[in-house]
């Protein structure tokens, strides 16, 4: 039986966390897809910039890890 990780609100590399929405997808790959993920939403694009988000940076803060998961939930 797969042991669930207890995902808690943190800074997380943007790596980390894509990877744990994609596991079986290679780390480029993991990392494209959860930004595309964050582009088709609106709403997560709007609440994510309102924290200054940037695609280019590298880690998430706690806030917008909170608001990944709120919107898309967690891994």
């Amino acid at each position: 039986m797969k042991e669930e990780k207890e995902w808690r609100i943190r800074p997380y590399y943007k790596s980390e966390l894509a990877q744990a929405y994609a596991p079986n997808l290679a780390e480029g790959s993991a990392l494209n897809r959860l930004a595309q993920w964050i582009k088709l939403n609106a709403p997560l694009t709007e609440a994510l910039q309102q924290t200054g988000y940037r695609s280019k940076q590298r880690l998430f803060t706690s806030r917008q890890v909170a608001l990944i998961f709120e919107y898309l939930g967690e891994p």
